[in-house]
């Protein structure tokens, strides 16, 4: 178990921290489990930033639940997204009438998930809803159609919980904004 904080090297404010992930992620759980009551839904995840999420919800949503992946690439190794979205991984299942949630780390401009809602929609699952961890405060989620969302946050770029800069600080417990002067790797280069 991590136990990095805020000053410790690229880590910066915190914004979240591990309880209220913890609180949020229950309560997301307990209302998947009232919203899809006798259904069994298909997480689909959104690698690699949504999968610390995913885990916990899936053990938060009381019901029984299958799990499959798929990777999409807007951002590659930089901190701003290149505004192309291009599928990496697909799904293993076919999900023609299945409930489907999708899960996500952010909703940042909306790119990714208007991308990938079009392209699950397409597959004709019985219902497509989204869960994200995160969402801008200027993300529009209402024209989005998040349905499940667990903190609103604001422009800072974040790590943690799953989120990473080059593949590094996904293991922290809690969501920071990232820091670069602080940061070890960036400093040194």
């Amino acid at each position: 178990m991590s136990s990095f904080r805020a000053g410790d090297g690229g880590i910066g404010k915190i914004l979240v921290t591990r309880e209220q992930l913890e609180a949020r992620v229950v309560e997301l759980g307990t209302t998947i489990t009232a919203d899809y009551s006798g259904r069994a839904p298909l997480l689909v995840c959104i690698l690699r930033g949504a999968y610390v999420f995913l885990t916990d919800l899936a053990r938060a949503i009381d019901l029984p639940v299958e799990i499959d992946f798929m990777a999409v690439s807007s951002y590659g190794s930089s901190s701003r997204t290149s505004g192309t979205v291009r599928l990496v991984k697909d799904l293993d299942q076919d999900i023609e009438g299945r409930d489907v949630i999708l899960v996500e780390d952010i909703i940042d401009t909306g790119l990714t998930l208007r991308y990938l809602r079009r392209s699950l929609e397409a597959r004709r699952p019985a219902s497509l809803e989204v869960a994200t961890l995160l969402a801008r405060d200027t993300a529009d989620v209402e024209r989005l159609r998040v349905k499940y969302v667990g903190f609103e946050i604001g422009s800072d770029f974040v790590i943690g919980y799953g989120l990473d800069l080059d593949q590094r600080y996904r293991n922290l417990a809690m969501i920071a904004c990232y820091d670069p002067a602080g940061d070890p790797f960036t400093s040194a280069q």
